[in-house]
């Protein structure tokens, strides 16, 4: 059932699909959505368990063999671990990836491991518990720290993302750096992105990639950089003598578009070859319209024929001018 690999127009490697299980969350944190929240779908808008087993069940057999499952808070979504088991025996899936907040995490972590889960994206944007509670206007820095500590328990590989936010939480930079010294963890530094549900872009981004190494180099001048897993998002840098890894993502930048090899699937069906689209093709609809296999693989196939080259195309594409969408509604 493998396929040979799968490429878009511009010949990158399609092989990684980050798939949203849910809009809903349950942090508020300021980049990512409102203080009121936002307008969460009907349950009946979602993809179900079933559509989403059909749809990565396709996938796989045209080259995807990458999956990330993220939110909203994937956890938040009853019975994930039920799909989760589900998407496990897929054939050609070969590793199962989770970004999670780790407020709801902690009761699964066991059968994460069982499952061979390949690795466990962390939110968390600060160490101190009032800073934390500013960011994400709830009071849940100690699940979150909690779960952490579990993961490593459990050597489930980990990676903590941490969105750079000025006068937010820059005095957490070099602190996160330090949970590097004795942990096999990679912590990764984000631009911060538009997508907040207010429909704010920044006229000029003070924290880019290149800012937040420079602070970095404050506290830590020998950090060295190393090298960058094949179509990274990160560029991936080193303390001499430390266990883990600092990541560096362009987000907002968008400097690392030319090796893209992901493609999203929103929790209401939509795909997205590109985070900066506002959506090229309803799946759920095609589904649920009684589409047959076939139909479906050559609507993906056409959508990847004119993937844009960067973001920068694909935000001067949207049929909507400013991006309005909260990051819980894109899937992270």
């Amino acid at each position: 059932m493998s396929a040979t690999t799968l490429y878009d127009n511009h010949g990158r490697p399609i092989n990684y699909l980050r798939l949203a299980v849910t809009d809903r969350c349950n942090l508020r944190c300021f980049y990512c959505m409102p203080e009121e929240g936002i307008k969460y779908l009907p349950k009946k808008d979602l993809l179900t368990f079933e559509e989403i087993e059909r749809l990565v069940t396709l996938l796989a057999s045209m080259g995807i063999s990458k999956i990330r499952l993220t939110g909203g808070e994937p956890f938040v979504r009853t019975d994930l671990m039920q799909l989760i088991r589900r998407i496990s025996v897929i054939e050609g899936i070969k590793d199962i990836h989770l970004t999670t907040n780790g407020i709801l995490t902690r009761p699964h972590i066991s059968e994460l491991k069982s499952l061979g889960i390949a690795s466990v994206n962390l939110s968390l944007d600060t160490l101190n518990k009032e800073r934390f509670k500013l960011i994400t206007r709830r009071d849940e820095f100690e699940n979150a720290w909690e779960t952490l500590q579990l993961l490593l328990k459990h050597e489930i590989p980990v990676k903590i993302n941490t969105v750079v936010m000025e006068d937010k939480n820059i005095e957490d930079i070099a602190s996160m750096v330090e949970l590097t010294k004795h942990h096999p963890i990679s912590i990764r530094f984000i631009e911060e992105m538009p997508f907040n549900g207010e429909g704010n872009h920044y006229a000029k981004l003070k924290w880019t990639h290149k800012e937040i190494l420079d602070h970095i180099k404050l506290f830590y001048p020998t950090i060295q950089k190393v090298k960058d897993a094949e179509n990274s998002t990160a560029y991936h840098y080193q303390i001499p003598g430390y266990a883990g890894y600092i990541g560096i993502i362009a987000a907002f930048t968008r400097s690392f578009c030319g090796t893209c090899n992901r493609i999203r699937i929103t929790a209401q069906g939509v795909l997205k070859t590109c985070l900066y689209d506002d959506g090229v093709l309803n799946i759920k609809n095609l589904m649920r319209e009684g589409k047959g296999n076939d139909d479906l693989r050559n609507e993906l196939l056409r959508a990847f024929a004119h993937r844009p080259k960067d973001g920068f195309e694909a935000e001067e594409k949207r049929k909507t001018l400013n991006v309005m969408e909260s990051m819980s509604t894109i899937g992270g």
